[in-house]
């Protein structure tokens, strides 16, 4: 394993310049606080579950934080002269509930990167293709030892990633599958005590997928000779693709010292619009003023990626702000948003008997609003009319869906023990299953990475040993339910990384298009002394084979695909400590990056660009402008002078 280089032996004072004088870099996640010994998380009663005596039918069917990235080696020397500037079983395990958002699995450390490959002498290739791992292994619960925190006042309590410092490059390696041990003790626990981002299918074909964001666009590209055999995406270079800071959005004030999820953003023709606590706000996306406020009752805890092609989306929020003597009321609300006028056009509310479900994630595709839970699955149409609901009586239960094109079910069957995982394609008006492929016994967790074409991520047999939840990649044939490939892609060579618990579309650092898979290799040593770099390396969806196509994010870069535009890809390059982030269009044929925006190097903004990171935080890119916003606010965060929740970069 290679060990990160000592740090340089000095560091010039930092220069003040983005807003108030800088400090300690910002960061997205509340203290790590241990809870009182013997004082679990309040949880919500579940709603009646199947019967898990009957056999499995047919049927149609919170958010956890990001693993950790390990802090990266300190930055070289820097010159003085720089500017600073449907339902489930009886009883169903749930995880436990805290400050206002269902828990997931525990954070990971991650461990470090792979030796070998990409150091300097070696010469360029396919990455690493691994030998396939024995499929269908029984799989241990996701995640690593957390870094045990108290019960969030007033959302429900999971996990939080460290983020990387400010002015530090480089995103965060995994950590060792030593710890992996403890975790399916811990996750176990933590299912028996109690008890979402943004990406899409995208062809880059409609003004409402530019909302895909970090890591996860489906849909394959059509044909154009032009582009070596893909269509060609509609992002352009600029005749200048310098970036200056547009606008930046304080980070909202958190009382009690707790933790609230702010995860939703999306795009429209005028907006860039942003969660907050208890409200959604659109903003100019040149000026960064607000043009209209939309307060909820309160917090937002899941929202969905996807847009409507007349810029509707849906989000989940808890029906009350919490308080210190009821600190989660549950995420039962379902609310249609009309991103263009700033109104909440209704909100719906599912029951299983007598109690309110408590969903764990949403999505839409089409004109269907999907919500899934360990309590079964429901769905709406954009009138507000309901589609389906949980069945107490059904031995298996939609754990939740996959948006976009078209839209895919992850129903779960079985016992805990004896747990079979069923793929559905579903008709988003009936819920009749079109297709079904169905996982291996024995696999817990499963992620929709992309529903057209339909690639589906899990960690089997617990193989990826880092706390990823990704070994292997099922391509699968929507219309027949049949496997295409299997592609193994171990987590000490693959950055990519997926939830699964309860957030089956929860996947970043990858994108799909072109009837291929990219994924970036772990980060590994640069030319440069203390740099590190990386690579998007594509996986062909029919064979399962690497293309042999490559990027490379140049020295002491680090690149993640954000999303795909038409036969295009979108990547975003996290900068060493000398230069500022850039977007880049890959061609989907001869793999030649075209510069679409470079942000300032100033140390100032560079800090700000840095707190924020495409593993933990939502990127947006469309039409010469990059929005960057976090995923969570606490209290911490206000004890600092300055930090944001979001910030804008634009050309031009």
């Amino acid at each position: 394993m290679t060990q990160p280089p000592p740090p340089p032996p000095q560091q010039p004072p930092q220069g003040g310049g983005f807003g108030p004088p800088p400090e300690q870099p910002p960061q997205d996640q509340p203290p790590h606080t241990p809870p009182p010994q013997g004082q679990p998380p309040q949880t919500p009663p579940p709603a009646a579950g199947p019967n898990l005596a009957k056999a499995p039918e047919p049927g149609y069917g919170y958010p956890q934080a990001p693993s950790a990235p390990q802090t990266p080696p300190q930055s070289p020397p820097q010159s003085p002269a720089q500017t600073p500037a449907p339902s489930g079983p009886q009883n169903p395990p749930q995880p436990p509930q805290g400050y206002g958002y269902p828990q997931g699995a525990p954070a990971p450390q991650p461990p470090q990167a792979p030796p070998g490959y990409g150091y300097p002498g070696q010469q360029p290739g396919p990455y690493g293709q691994p030998q396939q791992a024995p499929y269908g292994q029984p799989q241990a619960p996701y995640g690593q030892p957390g870094y045990g925190q108290q019960p969030g006042y007033g959302y429900p309590q999971q996990p939080l990633p460290h983020q990387p410092q400010a002015g530090q490059p480089g995103g965060g390696k995994k950590l060792n599958a030593q710890l992996l041990i403890i975790v399916a003790a811990v996750v176990a626990i933590a299912l028996i005590i109690g008890g979402g981002v943004w990406y899409a299918s995208s062809s880059g074909e409609d003004e409402g997928r530019q909302n895909d964001t970090a890591g996860q666009s489906g849909g394959t590209g059509g044909t154009d000779d032009d582009n070596g055999g893909t269509t060609a995406g509609k992002e352009k270079a600029p005749s200048d693709p310098a970036a200056k800071v547009l606008f930046q959005v304080p980070a909202p004030e958190v009382k009690n010292d707790s933790t609230v999820v702010v995860s939703g953003s999306w795009l429209t023709d005028k907006a860039y619009v942003k969660s907050g606590i208890a409200q959604i706000v659109g903003y100019d996306r040149d000026k960064g003023s607000e043009l209209w406020k939309l307060p909820l009752a309160g917090p937002v805890c899941q929202a969905s990626r996807h847009v409507t092609d007349d810029n509707l989306t849906a989000i989940l929020y808890q029906p009350a702000m919490p308080t210190k003597a009821d600190p989660s009321h549950g995420c039962s609300q379902i609310a249609l948003i009309d991103l263009d006028a700033g109104k909440r056009l209704w909100t719906k509310t599912v029951k299983s008997g007598d109690q309110l479900v408590n969903f764990d994630n949403i999505t839409l595709s089409g004109k269907t609003i999907a919500v899934g839970s360990t309590s079964g699955g429901a769905a709406f149409d954009v009138s507000g009319k309901q589609l389906w609901s949980p069945k107490p009586t059904d031995s298996c239960y939609d754990a939740g869906y996959g948006g976009g094109d078209k839209l895919v079910a992850v129903r779960k069957c079985g016992s805990y023990d004896q747990r079979q995982l069923h793929i559905q394609t579903i008709d988003p008006k009936s819920g009749k299953v079109i297709s079904e492929y169905k996982m291996t016994e024995g696999i817990e967790y499963a992620s929709i990475v992309s529903t057209n074409p339909l690639v589906v991520a899990a960690d089997v047999g617990d193989s990826a040993g880092d706390g990823s939840g990704i070994s292997d990649f099922f391509s699968i044939d929507s219309k027949t339910g049949k496997l295409r490939t299997r592609i193994s892609a171990p987590g000490e060579q693959y950055a990519a990384r997926c939830e699964g618990i309860t957030r089956v579309e929860a996947c970043n650092l990858l994108a799909v298009g072109n009837d291929r898979l990219y994924l970036p290799t772990e980060e590994h040593d640069g030319t440069g002394k203390y740099s590190e770099t990386n690579e998007i390396v594509a996986f062909d969806l029919a064979t399962g084979k690497q293309t042999g196509q490559r990027a490379d994010a140049g020295d002491g870069y680090t690149i993640s695909p954000l999303r795909m535009d038409g036969g295009n890809l979108i990547a975003y390059k996290r900068p060493p400590y000398d230069k500022g982030g850039q977007v880049v269009s890959i061609s989907g044929g001869s793999f030649k990056e075209t510069l679409l925006l470079r942000n300032p190097a100033t140390d100032s903004v560079r800090d700000v660009e840095t707190s924020m990171s495409p593993e933990y935080s939502e990127f947006l890119y469309a039409d010469g402008h990059l929005y960057m916003s976090k995923v969570y606010a606490s209290k911490r965060s206000t004890v600092r002078e300055k930090e944001y929740l979001a910030v804008g970069f634009g050309t031009g």
